[in-house]
């Protein structure tokens, strides 16, 4: 650490990862709470001699070698801070002032500081100790076992829906005609996929959890999680309470068919290029961000996972073992594995793609969906958030069509057309006629009719190599 890296967190002030505390003549007691906290998440840096307004206030040269010596010896105190920790303050010099700096790395176990479990989140150090669940996802972190990983000993294969293992299958042959699967009994892909493991309790051999998850009958899954739920809403006109609705609570496999069901049913498949390539972008966001959701989810949670859509947005919120805080940064974005064993099933049948690739195509469609950058918040509930134009969630035809269907009679008012329209245009100049009734659900000639209707449009050149102007 330089004393120009010193300047640049002073100036960025605190964060989830950075704390100032004055410390002028002494330490202040809640350092140690704030040393636990930062070891139990992601580590931290600790600032002595800087108040919470960044001022460099420095701590008094002849209190130096008393706060250093107080502060390692605490630490180093396994009745005060359990493991102990072993860490070295540095002295800098900054305007004339004298600033301590204490970095803290993230533990490999769960630190407690008087017998307390201290977290941190933005709003500061939070003790969790009588917060179960909140404990069992900081134990969950650091240990290197997977949860859905749990094993079954009593449970054999007819706890399993065997005509859902088949399905997957067929699913990766029909990607790969070669793919090892396809020979493989049900058994054998089981023992393949890591979904058949050893106890290493009982040292008994059984089921796990990700595989009653991926393949279990619904009772099944009810009886080992009884927690598991994904609740899909469409809410746009009844605000208070919502439109549509439907409760999965099936395997992940036919859970990922009903929830892109329930997205293609209620959110347009607007006419999107991709370069000069027509591309599907609205299946294609369905896609990562429900793959995303049934496989990476903390399954040992009782949060129920919604996934709401509403007329300005599509949100994705779903129980998370975090490994950081806060929005996510596409160009810094480090992928940890969640559930391998259920993202390697997913990516042998074509329902996800490679760790990562995900967030990156869900940006990329995103932006030609909506025109604007998908938002990904991470922490104990990670939440995705889509933005939606209007036109996305805009009802057309007769009730519960698919959107990409034509039908005789719009249900919009012609100002509402009109606006659609000129949208469409504003997006794609070379947008065609038959692309906007497609998404209106009426026929080319009505198109044709509607558009001489609306002023200051018009289409310059002929054919496909023409385009629309529109003068406002």
């Amino acid at each position: 650490m330089t004393i120009d890296e010193i300047k640049k967190l002073i100036q960025n002030g605190e964060k989830i990862d950075v704390e100032f505390k004055e410390s002028k003549n002494a330490l202040t007691k809640d350092i140690f709470d704030t040393v636990c906290s930062f070891n139990n998440r992601n580590g931290g840096h600790i600032l002595l001699g800087i108040n919470d307004k960044r001022d460099i206030v420095g701590v008094s040269e002849d209190k130096i070698d008393k706060v250093i010596k107080e502060f390692t010896t605490s630490i180093n105190n396994q009745q005060k801070m359990n493991p102990p920790l072993y860490l070295l303050p540095k002295v800098f010099e900054i305007d004339g002032k004298k600033v301590i700096y204490i970095r803290v790395p993230e533990g490999y176990q769960v630190c407690r500081h008087n017998g307390r479990i201290l977290d941190r989140s933005y709003e500061g150090d939070i003790n969790i100790t009588n917060h179960a669940e909140l404990v069992y996802k900081l134990y969950a972190r650091k240990q290197g076992s997977y949860f859905v990983n749990k094993v079954y000993p009593n449970l054999d294969i007819e706890f399993l829906d065997t005509s859902i293992i088949y399905k997957a299958k067929n699913m990766a042959a029909a990607r790969n005609k070669n793919h090892v699967w396809e020979n493989m009994s049900a058994d054998e892909l089981l023992r393949s996929a890591n979904l058949i493991l050893t106890d290493p309790e009982t040292k008994r051999e059984g089921i796990t959890l990700a595989a009653i998850l991926l393949f279990g009958k619904d009772n099944s899954i009810m009886s080992v999680l009884p927690q598991h739920k994904t609740d899909a809403i469409f809410r746009v006109e009844n605000k208070d309470r919502y439109d549509d609705r439907d409760v999965v609570i099936t395997n992940l496999i036919d859970s990922y068919d009903r929830l892109i069901a329930f997205g293609q049913k209620h959110l347009n498949d607007l006419f999107v290029l991709d370069g000069i390539v027509n591309v599907n972008a609205r299946d294609r966001i369905l896609r990562e961000i429900v793959s995303n959701t049934l496989a990476h989810r903390d399954y040992s949670s009782g949060f129920p996972t919604k996934m709401i859509i509403d007329d300005e947005k599509i949100t994705i919120e779903n129980s998370n073992l975090t490994h950081g805080m806060g929005a996510l940064d596409l160009q810094k974005f480090e992928p940890f594995p969640k559930n391998p064993a259920i993202s390697k099933v997913f990516r042998e049948i074509g329902l996800a793609d490679e760790l990562g690739s995900g967030m990156r195509n869900t940006y990329k469609y995103t932006r030609l969906y909506s025109g604007v950058d998908p938002l990904f918040e991470e922490g104990d509930i990670f939440r995705t958030i889509i933005p939606l134009k209007k036109i996305a969630t805009q009802k057309v035809g007769g009730e519960n069509v698919p959107r990409n269907v034509p039908q005789d009679v719009p249900r919009m008012s012609f100002e509402e057309i009109k606006n659609i329209i000129k949208d469409m245009i504003k997006e794609d100049s070379r947008v065609s006629r038959k692309d906007i009734a497609i998404i209106l659900g009426v026929s080319e000639k009505t198109i044709t009719r509607y558009i001489k209707e609306i002023p200051n449009i018009k289409y310059v050149g002929k054919g496909k190599n023409g385009h629309w102007e529109l003068n406002e």
